[in-house]
């Protein structure tokens, strides 16, 4: 059902992984989509090239969202490709394990400037550029909810991003815009495989009622639902996309 015809949504982090899905399935939805990469335009170009493939309109932008001024360039070039921008997806993250003890100032700030950073700054320019009735949808983590050592900064950054966009959604909800997270639990991305062993993998997998990893496709859908008039009601929200871990 294409229930985003019309619309123009810009996804964060989105060559690969979860941020890919996302924009594959707004495209499928009838959106028109900017695809945003810090450094793999080939992978960038790909899905680019799938979205097209299957009939849609799709443009790729290189920026990095920790930087304030390339937020605003990317909205404005979203814009003059597209015309506006109805739909944002801060899906750009990092997740840098450490203990809090050992954890160095480089992990640190880097988490601060791409997960916080990064939707703050995007915030901000939408609360001027983002079309009226439009939808933001932020990517936080099941972490949030959870207690596991080494995520302490990165739980943090997410943290941070569920409470301002709470807020967030009561500053701009008069311009009929909502604003949600959306908190992908374990998910068979590389962000989330990088430096696990088989069997933390696999006791991560069984802490949900389904013992399975979730897949980009199962937060996808999640998100694309968030994008349309149908959830319109539902604003200042994270919901959890974890099948039933946390």
């Amino acid at each position: 059902m294409k229930n985003l015809s019309g619309k123009v949504a810009v996804v964060t982090g989105s060559s690969k992984g979860i941020g890919a899905a996302i924009a594959l399935k707004l495209a499928e939805a009838g959106a028109k989509v900017i695809i945003n990469y810090s450094g793999d335009q080939g992978a960038a170009d790909e899905v680019v090239a799938q979205i097209e493939s299957n009939g849609g309109a799709a443009y790729a932008i290189k920026a990095n969202v920790s930087s304030k001024e390339e937020i605003i360039r990317l909205f404005d070039e979203s814009i003059t490709h597209f015309g506006k921008v109805d739909i944002w997806v801060n899906n750009a993250g990092v997740m840098l394990n450490n203990f809090i003890r050992d954890l160095t100032e480089e992990q640190l700030e880097k988490q601060l400037g791409i997960n916080f950073k990064g939707v703050f700054y995007s915030l901000q320019q939408a609360a001027t550029k983002l079309a009226d009735n439009g939808s933001i949808i932020n990517l936080s983590s099941t972490v949030t909810r959870t207690i596991f050592p080494t995520y302490g900064v990165y739980a943090a950054t997410k943290a941070a991003v569920e409470q301002m966009s709470r807020v967030f959604a009561k500053e701009i909800g008069a311009r009929g815009i909502n604003v949600n997270c959306v908190l992908p639990g374990p998910t068979g991305t590389g962000l989330f495989l990088n430096g696990k062993s088989e069997e933390q993998i696999a006791q991560l997998a069984a802490t949900n009622a389904f013992k399975r990893l979730g897949t980009p496709e199962d937060i996808a859908k999640i998100v694309a639902f968030l994008a349309t008039d149908e959830a319109k009601w539902i604003s200042g929200q994270s919901i959890g996309a974890s099948g039933g871990m946390a």
